[in-house]
């Protein structure tokens, strides 16, 4: 881990509303306690993005699993690893995203791991993330699997995702740093500061491979 670059605001600088809401973040996580702290800085910033992410993120009108695939897409593409070695509660409590699935995602086209509705999504997620061209054809297959409001609110999410990961990358943060002990939506095999770094410390850790766009 290299050196913390923007320091965590402590608890009793905070308001009440806003101890309240790391509260929430140690006990769901999406986001966990470390990036909140560091957004407290700026609380218009601190409830920016916990509105933003409510809002989008966790409720809305598109499903919450395509919503968790395709930030885990962005979290692998730009290789933020405290976002990438996070997992939503929701999604893997009712088993609608199992670890496997995560495996796959840069090369989802030519994966059988996620069927035509969440390939729709990933290739919007892909578009957006690395700059691609986006002609007829693949705004015919969204159109066909989602409505015109979830095409908003998933892109919509997705550029929240893809801007707030490529800042996070840069902030050298980790997790069990602020308010430990909570394994919340941590990623299995993070679930602790031990198992965090004996993960990263794996010649198969998912960030030690450069990511690349996948293309067809």
């Amino acid at each position: 881990m290299g050196k913390q670059r923007i320091s965590y605001v402590p608890l009793e600088q905070m308001d009440a509303e806003m101890r309240a809401e790391m509260e929430r973040c140690a006990r769901e996580g999406t986001p966990r306690p470390e990036s909140t702290a560091v957004r407290a800085h700026v609380p218009a910033a601190f409830w920016f993005f916990a509105n933003a992410w409510n809002d989008l993120y966790r409720n809305g009108v598109c499903d919450h699993a395509i919503k968790e695939l395709c930030r885990l897409y962005v979290s692998r593409s730009v290789q933020c690893e405290y976002c990438g070695n996070q997992r939503s509660v929701k999604t893997t409590a009712t088993g609608a995203l199992v670890e496997a699935d995560v495996k796959d995602l840069l090369d989802f086209e030519q994966s059988d791991r996620y069927d035509d509705r969440q390939k729709a999504a990933l290739a919007y997620a892909e578009a957006i993330t690395w700059h691609l061209d986006a002609g007829d054809g693949l705004w015919e297959r969204l159109h066909s699997h989602f409505s015109e409001p979830e095409l908003v609110e998933l892109g919509c999410m997705i550029g929240l995702t893809l801007g707030q990961q490529s800042w996070l990358r840069l902030l050298d943060i980790d997790h069990h740093q602020v308010m430990p002990g909570s394994a919340a939506s941590m990623a299995p095999g993070f679930e602790d500061a031990a198992e965090l770094e004996q993960a990263k410390s794996s010649e198969q850790y998912w960030a030690r491979k450069p990511a690349v766009a996948v293309t067809d």
